[in-house]
């Protein structure tokens, strides 16, 4: 069998983050075959310019269509935010167009709007995916009455790598930063996690959030729509494979990878090395 026909659904982050999206798929979509890939060696994205997470991005996309997939989700919003666009629209045609590429933030976008009673909704990311306006330019696409407030969290990810976020410190970065996008504007009552590194501070923003105030995180909701977008086209879903696989791939250190993974997957992985941008 070719590679190009093998069919799985490529999973691509920076980091870790994407983990915690990949979870979500395999519980919600457990028959399909998945590859992860994480640009580990060149994290984090959140602060690089525009032109060279669209140059990392692309070199992922290539690298996992070269791999064997047919749909690669990239489950890092910096990467949808700043590179989705370019590749769908102007690299895909000509480098695969009979394969797709997701991201997370359209997915969110289409049901943050329902899930506010105020309509006003608070966005906790990067700061790249912030300077982007991405949350805010999708959701007035469907819920254009919201009012969207977006704050940057610069120290969160360095934190969760490193495993500090439950930290004093780490708790007083995390608590400042809720509490300055509610200073932003007190009427919010939604505040979406915008980065796949956030659930493992979601508990802590919970117990410290207002009782007003819903906290989501990303996983599901980009499980519930990749199942939806699979049901909408058969000539996609027939194109992935279903055995069940699991594989692992990482531009660091893969038994530094394989070290920390478990902390955002939740069970123990085995990754391989490999190289981008070479």
């Amino acid at each position: 069998m070719k590679l190009e026909e093998i069919g799985l659904i490529g999973v691509f982050d920076s980091g870790y983050g994407g983990l915690t999206v990949l979870k979500e798929l395999k519980k919600k979509l457990p028959e399909y075959d998945y590859l992860y890939l994480g640009d580990n060696a060149r994290t984090p994205y959140g602060t690089r310019s525009f032109e060279l997470v669209y140059e990392f991005t692309l070199q992922a996309v290539q690298e996992l269509f070269d791999q064997g997939c047919s749909l690669v989700i990239l489950a890092c919003n910096t990467a949808s935010a700043k590179a989705l666009r370019s590749i769908q629209m102007n690299d895909l045609p000509q480098l695969a167009p009979n394969k797709r590429v997701l991201g997370v933030i359209r997915p969110s976008a289409e049901i943050i709007g329902h899930l506010s009673t105020t309509k006003h909704v608070g966005i906790l990311a990067t700061p790249g995916t912030v300077k982007s306006g991405s949350y805010t330019l999708e959701l007035a696409k469907f819920f254009p009455e919201v009012k969207v407030t977006e704050h940057a969290c610069p120290m969160w990810v360095p934190l969760i790598e490193n495993n500090e976020q439950d930290s004093e410190s780490g708790c007083e970065f995390i608590k400042h930063d809720l509490e300055e996008i509610l200073k932003k504007d007190a009427k919010i009552d939604t505040i979406v996690l915008g980065c796949t590194h956030y659930p493992l501070v979601h508990s802590y923003l919970k117990s410290i959030a207002p009782d007003s105030v819903n906290i989501i995180s990303q996983g599901k909701i980009v499980a519930d729509s990749l199942a939806d977008y699979l049901k909408r086209h058969p000539e996609i879903e027939e194109k992935c494979s279903k055995k069940k696989s699991i594989q692992f791939l990482t531009t660091e250190n893969p038994t530094f990878f394989d070290e920390n993974a478990s902390l955002f997957y939740g069970e123990k992985v085995q990754a391989k090395h490999i190289s981008l941008g070479k």
